[in-house]
């Protein structure tokens, strides 16, 4: 994710060289109207709360109000479906995430669309770290001893998720397929159940978001082993990365502004500099902040390589999991 990390925005030379194609391939009025973000999952999660943290901040810049519309259901799917089947005029975008846009096409047989076909990629804007975290009644203190009990009792740990699919069960079976372990996957219906059985000690560990784990962690009633990502995070910068146990892992939630296929590069290229002015501003960095979430950006161009990359790594994973798709 370092690569995709924006230090600064765009110049203001590429804006002159631009107008005349502006004028041209944009309608000078847009947006005219309210804009339409569909955030593909139930309110009060990472994808609602940071689709309307952001929103706030955009509809500042384009001057027309951002609603964030939550569609939830199927793993994402319906949302993602709603966008992909728009028309591409700026007003329906999508604050897209791994489940339903790498993830989920994996696991299902009939999938309404074609991530890498059906969307137009504006900009990444946020990325979580999740958190490797185990019951304190667990005698391990790393990620080595973790995996060296996994290996001592083959199928007998249990690691919680917020559902099949969703970027923490995944999580955890690329920990299984990183290290040659079988730790059993125990689906809830949701993030927030599967940490509470967690605390109960009904299962032994699981993948979360910072946000959610960070109180827990630091009341001492779950014990955090590792960060998924590429880095340590500055919220529990004593905390190693999963990679540094010498696994080849990496893997946090991200979170990014996507369009249905089409739309028009200039478009495009406003939505693109006016979200990355948004995610700049200090009461959007401060939202941000507060939700363990970092804000980033990048070009549409290396937002569609992110997800390329990530559809065809979760692909392999699922597939040497032995996920069989429904």
């Amino acid at each position: 994710m370092n690569r995709l990390r924006i230090i600064g925005l765009a110049a203001s030379t590429c804006v002159a060289t631009c107008v005349s194609t502006l004028a041209v391939a944009q309608p000078t009025s847009y947006p005219s109207r309210p804009i339409r973000m569909i955030a593909p999952s139930s309110a009060g999660g990472p994808v609602d709360v940071i689709a309307r943290a952001l929103a706030i901040s955009l509809g500042d810049m384009l001057g027309q109000q951002i609603v964030v519309d939550n569609r939830a259901g199927a793993a994402g799917l319906i949302g993602a479906d709603i966008v992909a089947k728009a028309a591409p005029d700026g007003y329906t975008l999508l604050m897209g995430f791994s489940g339903p846009l790498a993830i989920v096409p994996h696991l299902v047989k009939q999938v309404p669309y074609d991530t890498n076909r059906d969307f137009t990629p504006i900009t990444l804007a946020a990325s979580a770290p999740y958190v490797l975290l185990v019951h304190p009644s667990l005698p391990v203190k790393s990620v080595k001893d973790l995996i060296d009990l996994a290996k001592a009792q083959p199928g007998k740990l249990l690691f919680a998720s917020g559902g099949t699919g969703v970027g923490i069960h995944m999580a955890g079976e690329l920990l299984n397929v990183a290290a040659g372990v079988k730790i059993t996957h125990v689906p809830y219906k949701g993030a927030g159940p599967g940490m509470t059985a967690l605390l109960a000690g009904e299962v032994n560990m699981m993948f979360n978001g910072l946000s959610a784990a960070l109180p827990q962690v630091k009341a001492g009633r779950l014990r955090a082993l590792a960060v998924g990502g590429d880095k340590r995070s500055t919220l529990l910068p004593e905390l190693p990365t999963i990679a540094e146990s010498g696994l080849q892992f990496n893997t946090s939630g991200w979170y990014g502004v996507l369009g249905p296929a089409g739309l028009p590069r200039a478009l495009v290229t406003k939505l693109r500099n006016d979200t990355l002015r948004a995610l700049a501003a200090p009461e959007t960095k401060e939202r941000m902040t507060a939700l363990a979430v970092e804000t980033i950006g990048s070009t549409p161009e290396e937002f569609t390589a992110l997800l390329k990359q990530e559809y065809a790594q979760w692909g392999r994973v699922v597939k040497a999991a032995g996920i069989k798709p429904q």
